[in-house]
């Protein structure tokens, strides 16, 4: 504010014409002390608008000071309220979970849900889940389909027709799927510290998920959920495969005849992979978790 210029000025030019006034008045000179009490009397009344002015000005002032210090919590308030909902994201919902079985009937025991720590097995537990996949119901039936598919396509023929042959074929592959589940879920991964589960990724696209499951076979996790070679895959199924030509007729060994059963496995393994990957997207979507 510019108060106390514009009124000393007004003051400043009045002064002479006072004294000037008062001296024709007089006729004659002014006495010192006259002349003196004049102007202290115009510099008092001088000073007296100055500090009106400045109490004005300091009223302004603080008139404005308080008026912004009243605004600013309100104004706090909306910029505190309005933030977080600025700065919030959407959060991703959980992960479709792992069942026990896959339609009530297929055996889902090794399978975790995407994300979910879990402890390292222990060798019982281990020894428990090769049981549990060979002695379950659904490991019969898929013994007795595996028999009947050996016997349409005579894959043994010293094991001939009917009944009887097909006892043979039915024998035959349930001790196959007994061996490769302990050599591959329970005695290589004790000896080589292996998690003989399946970690579900359960997040990215159809093809990444695909690899993921695929590269499970050659790519393992061990007790301290670290990555390491999947020996209990490959090694396993070698040596059970190798262990089942033992029983097997004298004329239909040979190298051959091993690495087939070998290669098949894994390529069984593969696909299982697959179905345990994307079995819960399935189950939640499809069937809204029925199973």
């Amino acid at each position: 504010m510019q108060f106390p210029s514009l009124l000393v000025l007004p003051l400043a030019l009045a002064l002479p014409a006072s004294i000037c006034h008062g001296l024709e008045n007089a006729g004659t000179s002014a006495p010192p002390a006259t002349l003196n009490s004049s102007v202290a009397a115009l510099t008092a009344a001088a000073n007296d608008k100055f500090s009106s002015a400045s109490n004005l000005d300091a009223l302004d002032s603080d008139s404005a000071s308080a008026s912004s210090t009243t605004s600013l919590p309100d104004a706090l308030d909306v910029q505190a309220s309005s933030s977080p909902q600025s700065n919030q994201s959407p959060q991703d919902g959980p992960a479709p979970k792992q069942t026990k079985r896959i339609l009530f009937i297929i055996p889902n025991f090794r399978s975790v849900t995407a994300d979910e720590k879990l402890p390292p097995t222990t060798t019982k537990e281990k020894f428990k889940i090769a049981l549990l996949d060979s002695f379950d119901y659904s490991a019969f039936v898929e013994v007795g389909i595996l028999a009947g598919l050996g016997q349409i396509e005579n894959s043994e023929p010293e094991f001939h027709q009917g009944m009887a042959g097909y006892g043979r074929y039915y024998w035959h592959s349930f001790a196959d799927n007994l061996d490769g589940d302990l050599w591959v879920e329970a005695i290589i991964p004790t000896v080589s510290r292996e998690d003989p589960r399946y970690y579900t990724l359960g997040h990215g696209g159809f093809f990444k998920r695909t690899y993921y499951s695929v590269s499970r076979l050659v790519i393992t996790r061990d007790n301290n959920g670290n990555p390491t070679p999947n020996f209990s895959e490959v090694v396993g199924n070698g040596i059970a495969a190798g262990i089942s030509e033992t029983y097997y007729p004298s004329s239909e060994l040979s190298w051959t005849k091993t690495g087939q059963h070998w290669i098949t496995q894994i390529a069984i393994d593969g696909l299982s992979n697959v179905v345990k990957e994307f079995w819960p997207d399935v189950n939640q979507k499809i069937f809204h978790d029925k199973y």
